[in-house]
């Protein structure tokens, strides 16, 4: 395992204590463990990992024609997903959902499901062709799919146009 100094040096943390604040967090939330005499062990690593299949891009801005192609797989941590088999990734291309932190390049973690509950953002096939990336809101009849950005409109569907392909569970990014 690297030293708190070689941490430091990769991450650009500025001061060991720092780095011990940021390992500590990680010990305490089971990411990381430490041996008898206080070193970190790399006997957790590596274990509880589960691969999840990476569908291709979602749509945050317009909708555009639904293409499910496994393009790859990626190793998510138990802690990520509930149930491998109903969950999967989608990188996200477009800026309709900045206001809800969801920018043009992340990658999402989707939850299988037919159904969510109104404020959920899902993934949303819409006239049984296009998907994208909204939050669901039911209106009486009708189903809105609202943008988190100003520059796009909440567009209002029938019940019977809109069907859920997924809700959002988590997101990753890299910096």
């Amino acid at each position: 395992m690297p030293s708190y100094a070689e941490i430091m040096k990769l991450t650009g943390y500025r001061s060991k204590a720092a780095v011990h604040y940021a390992v500590n967090k990680l010990v305490e939330n089971k990411f990381l463990k430490k041996d008898s005499t206080g070193r970190l062990t790399s006997d957790n690593l590596g274990k509880n990992l589960n691969e999840v299949k990476v569908l291709g891009l979602v749509e945050a801005g317009f909708p555009s024609p639904a293409e499910e192609e496994l393009s790859d797989t990626m190793s998510l941590d138990e802690y990520l997903i509930e149930n491998k088999e109903a969950t999967y990734i989608l990188r996200v291309k477009g800026d309709s959902m900045i206001e809800a932190g969801i920018l043009e390049g992340d990658t999402i973690i989707v939850r299988k499901c037919e159904d969510a509950s109104n404020g959920d953002i899902v993934v949303a096939l819409v006239d049984e062709e296009e998907a994208t990336l909204k939050r669901l809101r039911r209106r009486g009849d009708s189903i809105a799919l609202e943008a988190a950005n100003p520059a796009y409109e909440t567009r209002i569907f029938g019940p019977d146009r809109v069907r859920v392909q997924g809700r959002l569970v988590g997101l990753l990014r890299r910096y």
